[in-house]
């Protein structure tokens, strides 16, 4: 297998270092780039950023599902300052690569080639590999090499890390998984929304995958524009808006389970099933959504689990979080039965006052179709309407 080596200190790894890596793969023919993050470069002694640890992680979430490029601890395990010779010695050793190595080096870094240590091993170990880094002509490399004329991406992981640093625009500027580590790890001076909160963007993401391959698209638009109101709403009221949108998105999870099962799962909650919903199997999906959370997804925050459980019929004493979802729910944009006058609705200034309003427009709703209700729709709808009547 033809094998090159693309190393740095990932700190954090960026779509420039990943579209080098596609580069390298594409017009050179290797078979796998081996991506080796320094423990300590001898060219960025001191540099601030994360952990070892840290960017090791970030790396292995960029890359899921690609062959291609895998990933090495060797430097990492080394610890120390980083030789590149040291580590070429160690990969064919242990790697056993198909004729000499490939050597990514940006051209930033050609011009000081010499000065490294043991640079005339390197260049009889590897294949040298020039690529562009730099957009104004940099000093040529009179040595044998390939040269990559690669596009030149303005990132770079210092810009990134003042981005972060400043709040500004960057998370697109690095792979989906590493932005959820450097959120979830409030790293490189990231202040999270909802600080505090033990539910993880890395959570969330693997909860949205799931439902948008276990429900139509349809139905998974309506699951994120739910999601999105949910956390609009939170941030209105001084709710957890991680959590309002983890309980938004997985609603309706279950949706699509068969009557079977979701008589099956619901019943995992140990609560009684009435007989509207005996009947009518579809209303217990958001409990066997919350089973699912729970079990599958390893979620035991209640709140959540409540909001998910309750977000179709309701129930006597809803918490804020329930109330929010079953709002959301009702309200969300792409509903085709939203009243007119649901979008002065979500901009209500009063949680209470929200539910109240949705709740009675849900009723009315269902009476109107001539359509079953829930006994605890019913039992909301009736403690509501006396407490307006106070």
């Amino acid at each position: 297998m033809k094998l090159a080596i693309l190393g740095g200190s990932f700190n954090p790894v960026h779509l420039g270092h990943l579209v080098l890596a596609d580069t390298v793969l594409a017009v050179l023919g290797y078979d796998r780039i081996i991506l080796i993050p320094t423990y300590q470069s001898p060219f960025k002694q001191g540099a601030v950023g994360g952990s070892p640890q840290d960017r090791l992680d970030m790396l292995a979430a960029s890359i899921p599902g690609d062959p291609r490029l895998t990933l090495d601890d060797c430097e990492i395990r080394r610890k120390g300052v980083s030789y590149t010779i040291d580590t070429i010695t160690d990969i064919i050793a242990r790697y056993h690569p198909e004729g000499k190595p490939g050597l990514i080096l940006g051209d930033d870094l050609a011009g000081s080639f010499l000065a490294w240590r043991n640079a005339a091993d390197i260049m009889n170990q590897a294949d040298i590999i020039i690529a562009r880094r730099l957009a104004a002509p940099s000093e040529s490399f009179p040595y044998p090499h390939k040269q990559l004329n690669n596009a030149i991406m303005d990132i770079s992981s210092v810009v990134v890390r003042n981005r972060i640093r400043d709040q500004g625009n960057w998370r697109y500027l690095v792979p989906a998984g590493a932005r959820l580590i450097i959120e979830d790890r409030s790293l490189y001076g990231y202040t999270p929304v909802g600080a505090g909160t033990p539910i993880t963007g890395e959570l969330i993401s693997r909860v949205e995958a799931t439902v948008r391959t276990e429900v139509s698209f349809s139905r998974f638009l309506h699951s994120r524009n739910t999601a999105l109101l949910c956390w609009d709403l939170c941030l209105r009221f001084g709710l957890d808006p991680q959590k309002g949108y983890l309980a938004g998105i997985a609603h309706d999870i279950c949706k699509s389970l068969k009557e079977e099962d979701l008589l099956r799962w619901a019943k995992m909650d140990g609560k009684d099933i009435d007989a509207v919903e005996r009947k009518k199997p579809a209303l217990l999906h958001g409990r066997a959504a919350a089973v699912v959370l729970e079990r599958q997804f390893g979620i035991h925050d209640e709140a959540i689990l409540e909001a998910v459980r309750l977000h179709t019929t309701g129930a006597m004493d809803m918490g804020p979080l329930a109330k929010v979802v079953y709002s959301a729910d009702k309200l969300e944009i792409s509903r085709e039965d939203m009243d007119p006058a649901s979008g002065e609705l979500r901009e209500a200034a009063n949680l209470d006052r929200l539910f109240a309003a949705v709740l009675e427009e849900t009723v009315g709703y269902l009476r109107a179709q001539k359509l079953e209700i829930s006994e605890g729709t019913l039992r909301l709808f009736e403690r509501v309407h006396q407490r307006k009547r106070r």
